[in-house]
């Protein structure tokens, strides 16, 4: 038996709504939101007592998702938020764009801040790191075909 596809990548956050703003703004759509608490959750999850907001996002083309979680109780911890790229553990989630300058524009008044430089690589594709909400590194790609 092998894995069908991949589900979704789960991200805590402490402002749900700015995540949720933030990636609509970028081009994900809402799939849905939701309150998350009782024996069930804290079963799955390892946490006793736990009530948290979830939101979950959808690229445009249905196939991936992100899930962003607000908890209530327990009260998170920093996870270190500000790492650079090269800290281990889930580091960034990287997205195609059809036009780089646009996005970037999109997003800024959504506190997006480019990591460094926009570059790009041998005429075929212009990318740049961007960290948003609570730190998230993004990556934003346009191929050019």
């Amino acid at each position: 038996m092998s894995i069908k596809s991949m589900h979704h990548v789960g991200i805590t956050v402490s402002d749900l709504a700015a995540a949720v703003a933030f990636f609509e703004a970028l081009g994900m759509e809402l799939e849905g939101k939701a309150h998350m608490e009782g024996e069930f959750v804290d079963g799955v999850i390892g946490l006793d007592g736990s009530v948290s907001e979830i939101a979950m996002l959808k690229t445009p083309d249905e196939r991936y998702r992100i899930e962003f979680s607000q908890f209530r109780t327990p009260r998170s911890v920093d996870g270190s938020s500000d790492a650079p790229i090269n800290a281990l553990g889930l580091r960034h989630v990287a997205f195609v764009v059809d036009d780089l300058d646009a996005t970037l524009t999109r997003i800024k008044p959504h506190g997006a801040e480019v990591v460094r430089n926009v570059e790009t690589y041998q005429e075929m594709l212009k990318t740049c790191y961007v960290r948003g909400p609570e730190g998230i590194l993004i990556e934003l790609c346009e191929y050019f075909r």
